[in-house]
């Protein structure tokens, strides 16, 4: 298999946009806030961790899924690595510079450790990794199996860490492929995924998302016992995890397809048609980056503590969570903090030919945006 050339573009008429992917990418990004906005609340509550470890089974390696779709596997040209820097390096640079300022005033902490990415920032640097892996991959027969074989196989390893986001990509690499082969294999527009959906269809995914609810309340205890959610983050060896056996890799392997088929499930009861999220689905990284700022002084202050009425705060802060995204979304939030999310510092390169000019089209996730005229001109 070769990977598909790139640089040769002929013109053609702009592909309509599909308003499923928008509506994906939107539905991802709320179930990101969700997690980091509950997650205190988990210590006090079982209906929290419930939640908790429902969204984090599935949510990420959904947004990896739709970021792999959006993504060419062909070498890449000139402007597309010059966005690799500024889509993706400068900002992290900007926002972990930010982050260390906060937590040095807020805790105290005084250490500038680049390598070691704050909070949410990793899936910066997976983006990063993935677009520098997958074509290497896709000159390879069965990338999608060489991929997991890299996913379970990081894990043994107890030397791979969180530097530079190694352990966590590398572990979630196979969501990313997938998501890249199913737009090679044209599946989504064979099957007419993005179209419509029949009620039976509809009706198996819904049995299947209640199925998993069912078994996480069944063995809440367990699940609490032996810290179940530090599996999904797919950061740790299994070593660390507890998981000294052989066949632990066996269980991360489970655990991919468990979370393959949650994501299908949840794409599945997505809208297909155009709706009030659509077109907030095309700024997920503004609230990828900045909602970690809203929730922050929350987590810290151990307001989300309450252990009188934990199920209250769980309700509060789901429904808080839509509201950030919402907001964050929004066209003020986004005018104010372009600068930091989508930095275009043509300055940095040696050749200006080929810089990226002005907001991007198309952000790290494969976002494709209907930016306006006076930005699309410059």
């Amino acid at each position: 298999m070769t990977a598909e050339p790139q640089g040769h573009h002929t013109a053609a008429a702009p592909k309509p946009r599909v308003p499923f992917w928008d509506n994906a990418r939107f539905a991802c990004i709320v179930l990101v806030v969700m997690g980091h906005g509950i997650q205190r609340i988990t210590y006090d509550s079982d209906a929290a961790l419930v939640t908790y470890l429902w969204i984090y089974a599935f949510h990420m390696p959904a947004f990896a899924i739709v970021s792999g779709y959006f993504t060419k596997s062909g070498p890449p040209t000139v402007r597309q690595m010059k966005r690799v820097i500024t889509d993706i390096l400068v900002p992290y640079v900007i926002m972990e510079s930010i982050w260390t300022l906060v937590q040095f005033l807020v805790e105290g902490k005084r250490e500038l450790n680049p390598t070691q990415p704050s909070w949410t920032l990793w899936f910066l640097l997976a983006l990063g990794i993935f677009r520098l892996v997958l074509p290497y991959l896709a000159l390879l027969r069965w990338p999608l199996a060489w991929s997991l074989v890299i996913s379970v196989g990081v894990g043994y390893l107890e030397n791979v860490d969180s530097t530079f986001s190694l352990a966590r990509a590398l572990g979630i690499l196979p969501f990313f492929v997938l998501g890249w082969q199913l737009h090679r294999w044209k599946l989504v527009d064979r099957w007419r995924v993005v179209e419509r959906q029949t009620w039976l269809i509809r009706g198996i995914a819904i049995v299947f998302m209640l199925a998993w609810v069912a078994v996480l309340v069944a063995f809440v205890d367990l699940w609490r016992e032996i810290d179940l959610k530090h599996w999904f983050f797919y950061d740790q060896s299994y070593s660390w995890l507890g998981g000294d056996q052989w066949w632990a890799g066996a269980v991360r392997l489970g655990l991919i397809g468990l979370a393959v088929l949650l994501s299908a499930a949840f794409f599945v009861l997505l809208p297909r048609r155009e709706s009030w999220m659509t077109a907030l689905g095309q700024y997920t990284m503004y609230v990828y980056l900045l909602h970690s700022f809203v929730l922050y002084p929350l987590r810290e202050s151990g307001v989300l503590r309450g252990e009188e009425f934990p199920e209250l705060y769980l309700v509060g802060m789901l429904a808080f969570s839509v509201v950030i995204a919402v907001v964050l979304s929004s066209g003020p939030v986004r005018k104010i903090f372009r600068p930091i999310v989508e930095p275009k510092p043509k300055w940095i390169f040696a050749d200006h030919k080929d810089a990226p000019p002005g907001p991007s089209r198309r952000d790290p996730t494969g976002a494709q945006r209907a930016l306006p005229p006076a930005a699309s001109e410059r």
